[in-house]
Order: structure tokens, then sequence, then C-alpha cells
């Protein structure tokens, strides 16, 4: 009886929720929270949207912005009044004059110094008693100076111990150390050279500056892509919330199907040691059957583990693709008991779940207790979205994104469409909350973009009804997305945009040889990879790109099969490779 008249309450509250949306007029400033926590929204909108924030002792609340400029890098807040809203709004630490790359994401205080980082340089500056603004100029600590410059998975996550030890990690420039890369069928580098200086977190000394990689020490490997990193103090170990690799139906089409392809790999919680391998790229980690299995760019086939049995497990497998973007420990005394030594991990939400709903965009907890994990995860924060299901990324009214709190324990959630920030306090009884608490939150698992998805009822291409759209559903959508809108940052749209209604040869070149570099869509700038789809028959490309040029709000001329044959021709003739294009 209790069971329904809590799902009664849920359903009643999801509803009035959907057609509103996560709005600043919903309790809570639009978040789904256990009972007795409260939100305000501290600012509702930031133009340049934030990522990782850090609070000084101060109650300056400092936020790292995703699209820096040459007037700002960093915004900081202040609540002089008590009301959790922002009183006073400054921004500094410009370091750029023109945004290109928006991977910019860390920001922790640590020994009176604000660290923060771009996409290649971790930086500091000194905090100033008495002041929103930090004294003095600003310091390079380590800078990334591979010749290579930036790639994919560039963000610079970072974490302190307590010993004086800075953590950052370098990503993997591949999403399996395949060659060439993300190109169906292709194997993976065995052993894979990109594990010498990628792959891993290095080791350098916090108060130190002008370091490099090569002044570091490789602390662990095996680690694809990082944005979720924290030192827990409790058992003094790093932790990091890993992003697990794409593509497994796109590059592998005869070993997955679209549903595995969708939940799997996992997102994987690791507890890093020195010296820790966790395996990538040869093997990844399948949630549902509970164990590492060996890539299919080594052989793999969803069943087989090989040389995986010798690699470090999570301590928690969540589902694929939900896009981990950080974590911290809890060690404050505002919040109840039970969350005291914690981890809150935001997941931004998947973008590359076609053909099934994105997955993720919820705050996560996970009950630890003498530096163990102490029971399920649950979801404490929900109703980023404000829709459901979420066919594509766009459909996401809000994203969570960092995560920060001040000394007394409130917590603060940044999200990443708008730039909203919430901050989030506990009312009720600190010493009388448990499971009747928390009974609301847990049915949020029920949702389509929490549970698991039905294989049939939940497929959104199984009425795909020309060979076009199933091209571009197999091999398009988990980027471009089932609407063609892309994802902000990182997959350019493919409607209004001369790329794609323009000129033909450009754009089949583009499907043959692929493109590496950054580009700029309606004021945005984009910095994904767009692999190279030569694999493709000139009858299948010609397919796609004629339902691309003559959907999503395009209405360009079909594309023939003898124009793709054409370019392909003058490509081959022009290089033994498909060359990289980059305009």
């Amino acid at each position: 009886m209790i069971a329904r008249t809590y799902q009664s309450r849920f359903l009643m509250f999801f509803t009035i929720f959907l057609l509103v949306g996560c709005s600043s007029e919903l309790p809570n400033g639009g978040l789904l929270l256990p009972d007795n926590f409260n939100a305000v929204i501290m600012i509702d909108s930031v133009k340049e949207r934030v990522r990782h924030m850090a609070v000084s002792d101060e109650g300056v609340l400092y936020g790292k912005l995703r699209n820096s400029h040459d007037k700002a890098g960093i915004i900081a807040l202040k609540d002089n009044n008590g009301d959790g809203r922002a009183d006073k709004i400054k921004k500094f630490g410009a370091y750029r004059s023109k945004q290109k790359w928006s991977y910019a994401t860390a920001m922790r205080i640590y020994n009176g110094y604000m660290y923060f980082s771009s996409e290649l340089v971790v930086y500091r500056y000194k905090l100033k008693p008495g002041s929103m603004l930090p004294e003095g100029e600003m310091e390079v600590v380590v800078t990334d100076d591979h010749e290579h410059g930036k790639h994919e998975h560039i963000g610079k996550p970072i974490a302190f111990d307590n010993k004086g030890n800075l953590y950052v990690p370098f990503g993997a420039p591949s999403n399996a150390c395949q060659d060439p890369k993300r190109t169906p069928g292709a194997l993976g580098l065995d052993p894979c050279p990109q594990l010498e200086e990628h792959g891993g977190v290095w080791r350098f000394d916090a108060n130190k500056l002008g370091q490099t990689q090569k002044d570091g020490y490789k602390y662990a490997t095996g680690i694809r892509s990082v944005v979720a990193m924290d030192w827990n103090p409790v058992d003094e170990n790093l932790y990091i919330v890993m992003h697990g690799r794409d593509d497994l139906l796109r590059l592998f089409p005869d070993r997955f199907t679209p549903w595995e392809s969708a939940l799997l790999p996992s997102e994987e919680f690791i507890r890093v040691t020195e010296g820790s391998n966790f395996g990538w790229p040869y093997c990844y980690y399948d949630q549902m059957k509970g164990r590492k299995v060996l890539a299919p760019e080594y052989g793999g086939d969803g069943v087989i583990v090989g040389r995986c049995a010798d690699f470090d497990d999570p301590i928690i497998g969540f589902p694929g693709h939900w896009a981990p973007n950080d974590l911290v420990f809890y060690e404050g005394d505002q919040f109840p008991e039970r969350y005291k030594h914690g981890a809150f991990i935001a997941f931004h939400g998947s973008t590359n779940r076609a053909p099934y709903p994105q997955s993720g965009y919820i705050v996560a907890f996970v009950p630890f207790k003498n530096g163990k994990v102490n029971g399920d995860w649950e979801i404490f924060a929900d109703g980023f979205a404000g829709v459901d299901p979420i066919e594509s990324v766009n459909d996401a009214n809000l994203r969570p994104m960092g995560i920060a709190f001040d000394k007394d324990g409130a917590m603060y959630l940044s999200e990443s469409v708008k730039g909203r920030i919430w901050k989030i306090t506990y009312k009720g009884d600190r010493t009388n909350f448990g499971e009747a608490q928390l009974a609301q939150m847990e049915l949020r698992k029920l949702a389509t973009h929490v549970r698991t998805p039905d294989k049939i009822k939940d497929d959104l291409a199984q009425n795909a009804n020309s060979p076009g759209e199933i091209v571009y559903n197999t091999y398009c959508a988990n980027c471009h997305q089932k609407d063609g809108e892309g994802a902000i940052g990182r997959f350019p749209p493919l409607t209004s945009t001369d790329w794609v209604s323009g000129d033909k040869n450009r754009l089949i070149k583009i499907i043959l040889a692929g493109m590496e570099g950054e580009m700029q869509i309606n004021e945005e700038m984009y910095n994904g990879v767009m692999p190279q789809h030569s694999f493709l028959s000139d009858t299948e490309i010609a397919n796609v790109l004629t339902f691309i040029r003559g959907n999503f709000g395009n209405n360009a001329s079909a594309i023939e099969r003898d124009e793709v044959a054409d370019q392909r021709s003058q490509l081959e003739k022009n290089t033994t490779e498909m060359p990289i294009i980059s305009e």
C-alpha cells in the first residue's frame, strides 16, 4: 500500500514535470531530490556555461567556463544575504584570445590556490582573503606539450592527495587504438603505442611550476578518458569514473546488436592505486556479465575474456555512455549522516545510444563506509532533461555537469546547456533519514532515461523505411543524433548548414576521407572527429547523403552513385591512403 502511494505521487509529479519542463517555477528549481532536500537556483544562466566548480572557505563559488574567451575563463559568484542566490558575479582569468576547443574542465582549490585547466594546461591563481578575485599573475603548473596538440579525450580534470601531489589524466587520442581509427573492422595496434604517453594518469608536484608530462610519474594506465576524478581522504586513494569506449555496432556490426552497443561498455567507477592497469584498449567491462571481456579490435566477440583476466576491475560498472563528468566525495555535515564519505557522480547523459533513447542525465550517489562501497548506487538528483524518453541529446533541457561543496556541506550543481547553477541543502532531521525518504528517487530508476531499454519496444529506428535512413541509423545517428541536431561542442548539426546542403563534392570527400579539425557552425565551435567512411559502397554513400540532404529541414538535391564513384577515384589517384581533410 505504501509503495503504491509513493508510485502514485511520483507519477502525478512526473506528469506535471513533463508538461512544464525543468523550470525555475517548479519546486527545487525543477530538480527531483530525496525528501527534505531543497534546491535554489543560484544563477539561472551563464552564457559561457560552467564545467567544474569549487567553493572557497569564504563562500565564493568559482566555476570553470566551458567557452572561455579573451575576457574571461572563470566565473566567481557570491551569495551575501544567505538566500542561496548569487548577489555578486565577476568574470576573470582570460588565457586565450579565441575559443576554439571547449574541453576546458578543472576547477579545484588547494593550499590557498585556485587550480584550473584548459585542454592543454593546468593553471593556478593565489586566492586573496576578503576578495572574490585572486591576487598576482596566473601561473602555469603543468603543460601538455605533445607535438600533436589537441585531440579527442583531451580534458584535464585534476585531483590532489594529502601529500602535496597533483594528479592529471592524459586521455587516449583514439577510441580503441585502431589504425585507421574509428574504422569498421580495423584491428587495434598491439601493443598500443598510445599507452606510452596517453591513456593514463600522471602524478606531479602540486607546488612546482612549469612542469610538463616528462616531469610527472605515470601513476596508472589503461584508462581511456577521464572527466570525473577525486581523491578519497578516507582510504587515501584516487577514484575515477571512466568514459568507456564507443561504437561497438558501427565498428563491428557482425558481432554486436544495436541493443548491446547502446548498453555497452560500462562507465567504470575505479579505485586507482599506483601501478593500476584497467585494460584499455584491449578490454572493456560488461556490467551485465560482471566481467571484463576482450575488445573486438583485439579478437573479442563480447564473450571471450582472454588477457582481460589480468587487468583491474571497477568497483561499480554503470550503464554505457552515461558520460560521467564529475566525481566528488562528501565530507560535510549539512546532509544526513548516510551521505558522509560517499561519492556523488554527475552523469552528463549519453549522446550515442541510437537507435535507443538516450540515457543518464542524473546525479548519482554511491554510499561508502570505511573506504568501501556500502550498498547500491542511488539517484540523488533527476529532472534535468525535462522529457522522457530522450530521443536525441538536444531534447534534454538541461544536462548535469559539475559538483562542489562549501565548507558547511551545502552542494552546488552546474549544468551545461544554459549554464544554470543550483545550491542544494537539507532541511529535515539529519538523524531521521532512510529508505522512506529515498522511495520516490528509487522509483526514478523506472524512467526511460535510466532503466534498461526494451530490445523491441524502445527501438526508435525499427520503422526506418529507406536505404539511406537505414545507413544513417547505423553509422551516423550515434553522433549526429536521430533529429540531425548533433551535440553542442562535439558533433555538428546537419541542419541549416552549407556543409550539408552546399558543395556536393566537398561533402562526399568528407564521407570518404574523414575530417579532423575545428569547425564553426552557427557561432558554435565543434571539435569532434569525423571518421572516414570509405568502407561504405558508392551506393550506400549516395543513399545516406541523399537522405540527409532531403531531411532535417534540408531541401538539397540528391547525390548519385556515379558522383561518389568519381570522387573516390580522384582521392585514390591523389594518395594511396584516404587523406584527412581539414578546412
